[in-house]
């Protein structure tokens, strides 16, 4: 290979490196930001446990100010990314009790849907058959959420629950 063909080649790698570091996104939410926060205005009640409910209910400006806080205390260019890619989570899901209000909302890249979706209804199912008590819910999806390479393990744990 022909020095000035390595040159490009290399430059091609850098600039491909820039690329990528422009299109950065949490991998989960940033705890210190989305800490998590329990429905404290609830609709209604669910589970056996009696546990509070709100209505999903989390307006366009609220979206836009979770997407801008994360980009500018964090770094990210999530406004510079295609918007059909993310979803505003709920770190604790409204399912299992979570709340609409900012410190339970991140910024959620589809690529990890995939992730906490399946373990977010698995909870609410153990929940409704009195299997999972809320703090264990809780424990599993945030554990997820913040530590993807354990949310195998976890849906696999929670698996063996719907089973039994």
């Amino acid at each position: 290979m022909s020095l000035a063909r390595t040159l490009l080649l290399c430059f091609a790698l850098l600039v491909s490196g820039f690329t990528q570091a422009d299109e950065r996104f949490p991998d989960g939410p940033n705890h210190e930001m989305t800490p998590g926060k329990l429905c404290e205005s609830p609709t209604e009640y669910r589970y056996d446990e009696h546990i509070a409910y709100c209505e999903r209910n989390v307006s366009s400006d609220t979206k836009n100010a979770v997407i801008a806080d994360y980009d500018k205390k964090l770094g990210y260019k999530i406004r510079t990314m295609a918007r059909a890619d993310f979803k505003i989570d709920h770190l604790i899901p409204l399912s299992i009790g979570g709340s609409n209000e900012v410190e339970n909302l991140w910024p959620q890249h589809k690529s990890i849907y995939a992730y906490s979706d399946k373990i977010e209804s698995y909870v609410s199912e153990l929940m409704r058959s009195g299997k999972l008590k809320q703090a264990d819910a809780i424990t599993a999806v945030v554990d997820c959420k913040l530590e993807l390479k354990r949310c195998a393990d976890i849906e696999d744990e929670l698996a063996k629950m719907i089973k039994n």
